[in-house]
């Protein structure tokens, strides 16, 4: 199994670093070893940095390094080197349809598609936020990468 997942949210500093993070360490101990996993924003005001630094503490405190990330934009070349681009919110889904090439057969869709059960449809930007968004965000992406894997083992994609 060698597909290509990119997630994509806002700024590439919090939501998609950590759908990135996340959903590579638990692949990883799935068994998915050749899985291409990277993160994007549809906006370059970031581009270059790191996560937020409220990011990568939660992250870290539920044993998720983040810390080799960096920022960067969506950019067309994307929508060939994936098979799946997964969106943190339906306005980025909306960017990204509107960015999509014709004729490339990449799927879109919104990453809590694959949550089953979880209390929302979209992953909530916890950047203004207090702490509590981020451990949020993080018991969403975890339950999302959880299902996305599922998928993956039952050859759903």
């Amino acid at each position: 199994m060698n597909s290509r997942i990119l997630f994509v949210c806002l700024g590439n500093i919090c939501r998609s670093p950590t759908a990135e993070g996340v959903f590579r360490h638990r692949a990883r101990q799935a068994g998915f070893t050749s899985l291409q996993i990277d993160s994007a924003g549809t906006a370059g005001w970031h581009v270059g940095k790191a996560p937020d630094p409220r990011t990568v503490a939660a992250a870290q405190r539920r044993g998720y390094d983040l810390s080799a990330l960096r920022a960067r934009q969506v950019r067309a070349a994307d929508f060939d080197n994936f098979d799946i681009v997964l969106a943190m919110d339906k306005q980025n889904l909306a960017e990204l349809k509107s960015m999509l090439p014709r004729g490339v057969n990449t799927r879109l869709g919104l990453f809590l598609d694959y949550a089953g059960d979880a209390p929302f449809s979209e992953v909530p930007d916890p950047y203004y936020g207090g702490d509590a968004g981020f451990e949020q965000v993080l018991d969403l992406i975890e339950q999302a990468s959880d299902g996305l894997i599922a998928r993956l083992r039952g050859g759903q994609l």
